[in-house]
């Protein structure tokens, strides 16, 4: 039996205990470790690293402690300074340095707001409820200066946060990263793609696939990444009411998909040498070729014995049958169509589907 996995806490929940420990220290109390409810109830304990009175107001911080989730924040020092409004201001977050600003429609919070989640607002408000009473007014600002640099390893660039990471947490409880939580995190994209005009929308396994596509002349406003999960993420697109879905990427990963594989990870499904093998046979490829596809290590390993046999229309196969699968999947509640390009960036083949979609946004490929 694997040994159990330590919890922690999330960034909303540093920036609550920030400025629950800055509240304690202006009353006069200093705290080297405080309690925290968590939206769910949870009590946390969480160390206060410093807490100090500056120009800009009172500050502390509180170092991000993720236990033994493999979060980009564990160990970034996050800061918060509280500041009196004028009464009747209610709380105001502000976004300190590394916090982004959200600039696309589709996020749980406005266009032009700091990208703080509504968990870690309420769980903050439910602090100074707590020590101020329902009519205060605080100006709360929230830093995090790593998180400029952090920032590129997320998908906020996608989504449309600039300039920082986003304050985030549902409960403030941090437990080690699911598989369903990963999944859960690439769900915002469909959103913010849709919220700007985009009902069909391109499907993209990893950067070999979104920047090829880019460079075809496809929106990246449209781009989606679904990492492994494609059964996943086109099950949300069903239910989002998304209309079409470009699938686009590498053959070794569409490849899997035309065999009805949608957990596309090595380790969860593969057949795409199968598949390879399947579906040139039936064009003719002879027992050799098929043994030969069937031992290669890669995809692009097989892909000279294909060429060699003249059997390239059965990439144009495996694209068509990659599309007729992931409609099965979602029951016809989407039409998809398949790209299938190679490493270096060449078209190997498309479906019906995918020309009229790609002709649509105006693409290169003629």
């Amino acid at each position: 039996m694997g040994k159990e996995l330590r919890g922690g806490y999330t960034t909303g929940a540093c920036m609550a205990a920030g400025v629950k420990a800055a509240l304690l220290y202006r009353a006069g109390e200093y705290c080297e470790r405080l309690t925290l409810a968590a939206l769910d109830g949870t009590m946390l304990e969480i160390p206060v690293k410093e807490v100090r009175e500056t120009e800009d107001g009172i500050r502390a911080e509180i170092v991000k402690n993720a236990g033994d989730d493999p979060d980009i924040t564990n160990g970034a020092s996050v800061f918060t300074t509280i500041r009196d409004l004028p009464k009747g201001s209610g709380i105001v977050f502000r976004a300190g340095e590394g916090i982004g600003t959200v600039t696309k429609a589709g996020l749980s919070v406005p266009v032009g707001s700091p990208a703080i989640n509504p968990g870690p607002r309420r769980l903050t408000e439910n602090v100074v409820h707590e020590l101020l009473g329902d009519d205060a007014a605080l100006e709360v600002t929230v830093s995090i200066p790593a998180g400029v640099q952090l920032a590129q390893k997320t998908l906020n660039p996608v989504l449309g946060v600039v300039g920082g990471i986003s304050v985030i947490g549902t409960t403030g409880v941090l437990r080690p990263m699911s598989e369903e939580g990963f999944k859960n995190s690439l769900l915002p994209q469909i959103d913010v793609a849709k919220a700007a005009g985009y009902d069909t929308q391109i499907f993209v396994p990893g950067k070999i696939g979104e920047n090829i596509a880019v460079k075809f002349g496809l929106p990246q406003e449209a781009i989606v990444q679904t990492s492994n999960f494609i059964g996943f993420m086109l099950d949300a697109a069903a239910e989002k009411k998304l209309k079409r879905v470009l699938l686009f990427g590498h053959l070794g990963k569409l490849a899997k998909v035309a065999a009805g594989v949608f957990h596309t990870h090595n380790r969860v499904g593969d057949g795409r040498l199968e598949a390879m093998a399947a579906y040139a046979a039936a064009e003719g490829l002879p027992a050799e070729g098929v043994r030969r596809v069937l031992a290669a290590t890669t995809t692009e390993d097989a892909m000279p014995v294909i060429e060699e046999y003249g059997l390239t229309k059965v990439y144009d196969i495996l694209a068509e049958r990659a599309s007729l699968r992931s409609e099965r999947h979602v029951f016809g509640e989407l039409t998809v169509g398949t790209v299938m390009v190679t490493l270096k960036g060449e078209l190997l083949g498309m479906d019906g589907h995918a020309r009229e979609i790609g002709r649509d946004f105006h693409w290169s490929i003629k």
